[in-house]
């Protein structure tokens, strides 16, 4: 499906992720019909508008609002095909502080956007998850898992709207704000890059990765799954080698709601997980339906009975040299040791 003559919101739109996938559309669908920007904060709407300027790209909108505001979502949503949901509280210390705010964000923000989309003529809906929302032992991780099961459910009250609503669940994004390697990459100058723990491991996507999925959920999803991509693992003590093989790494200990590996799809989950080939899909128990429709598409195979899928015991992980190349690519590209 091509998103030409269509119009996309993106939530949290200024956000790593949304400025990512708005150049990309911009430069892949010249014809779009219009791309708003649903986010909160006016200074990064303004910074994002140096970039992608409503005089250069006219069907760009700016669009001031709150996910919490289920009002300013339905006059957002006029005229609206399809929604990519990248708003969220994501900084897990942050959410284990204020564990409210994060709720009425990631849960309540995300019921008012279904509601929304549900009484408007939206046609389309892929909600950003992550690995977190996986066996969540931190409150970010459970207010995702909720989400998604809202994004997913939701699909059994469509009714006769020609509406798919689907999740994708990633790992750590390269390069995205507040996450590891800008930290370290932050810290490299002082000569001491912290370790949580040595046997942490992390998924790793790139953010164009992250892009190129969601398009194909867009393209592709039937509504109610939840996408999941098969990505390499990496070693917390090889990011460290990688940026500053120099700087002391001392031992600082796992922080509130962190785990050492993460896990995307669990052993409970795989009695509903398909596999894709490029992407695992993991369908609601209960929609026997959809599992059939699954089932029945050329290529696609059930996962085994205690399948899981864990950044630690993953069969692909990036070398200290390949994460050097990935963050010249992806983050930094004067980076060099």
């Amino acid at each position: 499906m091509s998103l030409n003559a269509k119009s996309i919101l993106i939530t949290g739109g200024t956000g790593s992720f949304g400025k990512a996938f708005v150049k990309r559309i911009l430069t892949d669908y010249p014809k779009i019909k219009r791309v708003v920007i649903f986010s909160r904060d006016e200074l990064k709407q303004f910074e994002m508008s140096q970039t992608f300027s409503e005089a250069e790209y006219p069907m760009i909108r700016y669009f001031i609002g709150d996910i919490r505001d289920e009002a300013r979502i339905r006059r957002a949503l006029e005229g609206i095909d399809i929604v990519v949901h990248a708003a969220a509280l994501k900084q897990v210390p942050a959410a284990e502080y204020n564990p409210f705010e994060c709720i009425k964000t990631n849960i309540l923000g995300a019921q008012n956007l279904i509601e929304a989309c549900l009484d408007s003529n939206v046609k389309n809906v892929v909600a950003l998850s992550t690995d977190k929302a996986a066996a969540p032992i931190n409150l970010y991780g459970a207010t995702k898992l909720c989400s998604d099961k809202l994004f997913v459910a939701a699909n059994n009250i469509k009714g006769p709207r020609e509406m798919r609503l689907s999740v994708v669940r990633y790992g750590n994004v390269m390069g995205s704000r507040g996450s590891v390697i800008p930290f370290f990459l932050g810290k490299k100058k002082s000569g001491v890059l912290p370790i949580t723990d040595t046997a942490m491991t992390r998924f790793n996507i790139s953010l164009d990765d992250g892009v190129d999925m969601v398009l194909w959920a867009i393209q592709h999803a039937l509504g109610g799954e939840v996408l999941v991509p098969k990505i390499p693992s990496y070693r917390i003590t090889d990011v460290a080698e990688a940026i500053a093989p120099e700087a002391e790494h001392p031992v600082v200990g796992i922080r509130p709601g962190e785990k050492v590996h993460e896990e995307m799809i669990t052993e409970s989950d795989s009695f509903n997980t398909y596999d894709l080939g490029r992407y695992f899909a993991i369908l609601p128990s209960a929609d026997q339906v959809l599992g059939k429709k699954y089932a029945e598409k050329e290529g696609v195979v059930k996962v085994p009975e205690g399948f899981c899928y864990n950044s630690g015991t993953n069969t692909e992980f990036l070398s200290v040299e390949e994460i050097r190349e990935l963050i010249v690519q992806h983050v930094d590209s004067s980076f060099k040791i």
